[in-house]
């Protein structure tokens, strides 16, 4: 008995040990959490060229004359500058990766010049640009992964073919941080001038790019999104705006909200055409005449949309997806049947052990009801005549 209380007055000890046991596990265990650091954004060697180590690299001419608050409205994650030299030659390589494709592909419409030859050159489905002028600059944008490349000279096929190591070494990105922006697809590809079309997420960046309109009224606080491109025709350069807002009923509220900016356009012997389709604010303005600018923005609809997929997943996608649906049901219907079975034998087994225990038989004998349809009374006997008895008797 006397056990009893020497236990209980060390009960609060040992709660107590307990949870300090508990606490330092959990802190051992945060202590112990490891987090692994990006990979580098530039390598030390891609194909044939080699990272050399320079006191200070310095930014490329192409996003040096970026404005920084314009670029930092892209949503900015980390940069890396580096030099790389192969056979005597060398080139200076600037790369910025960005939070998603939306801000990668602003940043590159923002170190983009007009007149860059675009196209496919590294194998990727993503934007090159070579710099008019021979000025020996070569863009492009891999993912979220904005690429500078200085050659100080001519840029040649080769060089651009020995920067495709680069291009397919980027970080890669999937989900909805690498899906494209669909406004800038949506501009019409007749007369325009290569390198013009411009992608806007912010004030800074809109003005940075050249826009018509004064950037501080357009409704950058509702999320909008603004893309210009410039053509050229026999009237001479025009440039058509592209707004896309979150609903119809705002974007129809800020095309009201710029007829004074097309009023003072006019007035300025400049032509400006108005027009909007659910989401969509479409202005052309500059030497179009009136017909051609309605024309060119008759064309362009939200319906453009594209996707990197199919709409209707393949077959053997759709047949696989049957199968595995089939295969879980018959897994569900196989574990109920089981948990049925099971239960059942719980419970009969239970209810013989709780007789048993009763001093009663495991089992009962089946009644069966009864509605005792068998004669209560004997049958009626009756009393022979005289005549009868003597011819029973014969």
């Amino acid at each position: 008995m006397a056990i009893i209380p020497d236990i209980r007055r060390r009960i609060p000890g040992l709660t107590i040990f307990a949870l300090a046991l508990v606490f330092s596990s959990s802190r051992a265990q945060k202590a112990i959490t490891l987090s692994e650091p990006p990979a580098p954004l530039l390598p030390q060697r891609f194909g044939e060229w080699r990272r050399i180590d320079t006191a200070q690299p310095s930014s490329v001419n192409l996003l040096a004359n970026v404005s920084k608050e314009a670029l930092a409205e892209c949503g900015p994650k980390r940069t890396e500058a580096g030099e790389y030299s192969h056979d005597g030659h060398r080139i200076q390589v600037e790369a910025i990766e960005f939070g998603d494709r939306t801000g990668a592909t602003s940043a590159f419409t923002l170190a983009e010049q007009h007149g860059m030859k675009l196209g496919t050159t590294l194998g990727a489905s993503d934007a090159i640009g070579e710099s008019p002028e021979s000025m020996g600059e070569v863009l492009f944008m891999q993912g979220t992964s904005l690429v500078v490349a200085d050659f100080g000279t001519a840029v040649t096929e080769s060089d651009l073919a020995s920067l495709k190591p680069l291009s397919t070494g980027l970080p890669k990105i999937a989900g909805n941080r690498g899906i494209a922006p669909l406004l800038p697809t949506l501009m019409p590809h007749e007369g325009m001038v290569e390198g013009s079309v411009k992608y806007a997420l912010g004030p800074a960046s809109y003005a940075a790019e050249g826009g018509v309109f004064s950037s501080s009224h357009l409704g950058w606080d509702h999320e909008l999104e603004a893309a210009t491109a410039q053509y050229n025709d026999a009237r001479g350069r025009e440039t058509l705006t592209l707004l896309m807002y979150p609903t119809p009923t705002i974007a129809e509220n800020y095309a009201k909200s710029l007829k004074p900016d097309l009023k003072s356009m006019e007035s300025g012997g400049v032509t400006a055409v108005l027009h909007r389709e659910g989401l969509l604010v479409m202005v052309a303005s500059g030497a179009f005449s009136p017909s051609a600018a309605s024309q060119m923005m008759s064309k362009i609809h939200l319906k453009q949309m594209t996707f990197n997929q199919d709409v209707q997943p393949a077959f053997p996608v759709v047949a696989k997806q049957t199968f595995s649906l089939l295969t879980n049901i018959a897994i569900l219907s196989g574990v109920l049947m089981a948990g049925a079975v099971l239960l059942g034998l719980f419970l009969g087994v239970g209810r013989a052990t709780f007789r048993v225990m009763r001093g009663k038989p495991a089992a009962v004998e089946p009644e069966f009801l009864s509605l005792h349809l068998s004669p209560q009374s004997k049958p009626a006997q009756f009393q022979l005549s005289h005549e009868d008895k003597r011819e029973e008797s014969r």
